[in-house]
This record gives structure tokens, sequence and C-alpha cells, in this order.
């Protein structure tokens, strides 16, 4: 089970747009030790589809010597099967075997099509944990309840959770030993009300504390007080492009976050003036994460 808090990390860059491993890692490191459970790299919120396959192999392949390896989550982030299925061998190979995978997003396809395509890769790559990344917005698809079933159905020992981004799932479906996570920290509480096991989300990689409160107080059945605040900066970050705004909200300390690769780009002057009267309205703090 993945249970817990849990960042789609950031991917930190270079100003030749190559992606940096060091710092990357350092980021991810450093928002597990300011209350997250784990990270996801390569999830939408790491530019996934921007970085090159070398990058990603590159970093994977530094991962090993984290203190922190067991918390780690690989998102492919890529359309090709042939691709996705190669990432997965390189990271059984140096001891990672939890995946975030998207069906590929451009093409129209129906639940039919996504099975398929789950079960080529699972018959290559057999021993292996995927957790289903449901996100109508980038990937074109919406998963319904009777795919993720019928997966599981077919595969238990592999498809082990979904992280629910369009969360049509998350109050619904009804699995034993799975884990359900919403994609947002508006859906935290609500999600663990109702037996989901934590969240994957963007904004943790800046609430990390806060959503760590939360989550504990409610496995001590304590008050939610935080829980609103929680919420509310999520809502802050929301009204602007999530990768963009966190990138932003890094920068203001660091300006190695500013790079990003194209057509993503930081807030522009205004909006950044927006996000930090709206967080600075709420008193929630600016947080230097790597130098």
């Amino acid at each position: 089970m993945i249970n817990g808090i849990y960042a789609a990390t950031l991917s930190l860059l270079n100003d030749d747009l190559g992606l940096d491993i060091n710092k990357t890692i350092s980021h991810a490191e450093k928002v597990i030790d300011n209350g997250c459970h784990g990270v996801v790299f390569f999830g939408s919120t790491g530019q996934s589809q921007l970085i090159s396959l070398t990058d990603k192999i590159n970093l994977i392949n530094n991962l090993s010597s984290s203190n922190y390896k067991d918390k780690f989550i690989i998102g492919t982030g890529l359309n090709s099967l042939g691709d996705t299925i190669s990432l997965m061998k390189i990271s059984k190979s140096i001891g990672f075997n939890k995946f975030l995978i998207m069906p590929p997003a451009y093409y129209k396809y129906h639940d039919e099509e996504v099975f398929n395509f789950y079960s080529n890769i699972i018959k290559i790559v057999v021993d292996c944990n995927i957790i289903l990344y449901n996100f109508e917005k980038l990937s074109g698809y919406k998963f319904s309840e009777d795919l993720v079933y019928k997966l599981v159905e077919n595969f238990p020992n592999q498809i082990v959770g979904v992280k629910d981004s369009s969360f049509n799932l998350f109050e619904k479906l009804k699995i034993e030993n799975f884990s359900l996570l919403p994609g947002s920290e508006t859906k935290l509480l609500k999600g663990l009300q109702l037996g989901c096991t934590g969240i994957i989300t963007a904004t943790t990689n800046a609430t990390a504390s806060l959503a760590r409160e939360v989550y504990d107080n409610f496995q001590k059945k304590k008050d939610f007080n935080s829980d609103k605040k929680l919420c509310d900066v999520r809502l802050v970050f929301e009204k602007f492009n999530l990768v963009s705004g966190l990138h932003t909200f890094f920068a203001k300390k660091n300006k190695i976050y500013k790079n990003m690769l194209p057509p993503l780009r930081i807030l522009s002057n205004i909006e950044e003036s927006e996000l930090f009267k709206g967080l600075e309205l709420l008193d929630f703090k600016e947080i230097n994460m790597v130098s």
C-alpha cells in the first residue's frame, strides 16, 4: 500500500535547460524533510513529457545513492510503449519498482485500448507496482470505474493504486489493499474520510508540512484546523499553471527554479505579484529548497 503525503516533485534545470541531477534530487529530499512521506519523479509537475529520455535515465541512475530511495516513485511520462518499458527495466535494475503511469496523450481511445496498453507493459515487466494516473486534462482520457476494477482483477499484483486528478474515482472505488490518491490537497481530508490512503499533488512541494499535519491529525483523530489553510493555499496556486506557479514560488529565493522547458515559463510579473499577495494574505511563507 502507498499511504501518506506524496509530492509530484519538480525537475530543476541548468541554464542550458539540461536536467540538474543533483539539485533535482536535493529538492525531492528536502520536500520529504518538510513532511512528505515520499515523492514521484517525472510526473506532470516534473515536466515529464518535455524532459529527454537520456536525462530521465541519468537521474534514475543517481537515485539509488540517496538515503531516501525507498520513498521514491518513478513516473514514466512517456507516450511510447517501448520507451516506457525500457525506463521501467532500467529503474528495476537499480531497485525501483513503483511507477506512476499515464496512458499516452494525443490519440483518442477508450477503455479497451487502455487495458491493452497496461497489459502490454505488464507482459514484459511482470514484477512491478503500477499506480494508474487518471488525468483527463493531460492525456485526453478519463479512467472509468469499470476499467480500474478490470485491471485490478486481471493484474492484482501489479496494479496497486490510482492517482485521481480527474476526481471521478476517489469517492466511488472500493478495492481492498488498493491505494487511492487524489491529486489535490482540497480532496485530502474528504478522501481520508472515505478510505483513501493519501494524496499525490503538485503543491505539496510547497505545502508538505501543512498537508502532513492534516494527515497526521486525521490518523490521531485530532482536530482538522489546518485543513482550511491547506485548501486555501492550493486554491491560490490553482489560479495559475501549477508548474509555473511553483517554479515562480521557489525562484523567489533561488533563481535556478526560473529555468523551465518551453513551452512552459515562470509567471509574469503581474501574475507573480498576485500569487505572492494571495499567499501573504494566508500567512503562507516562502520556502528556500535548494542552494
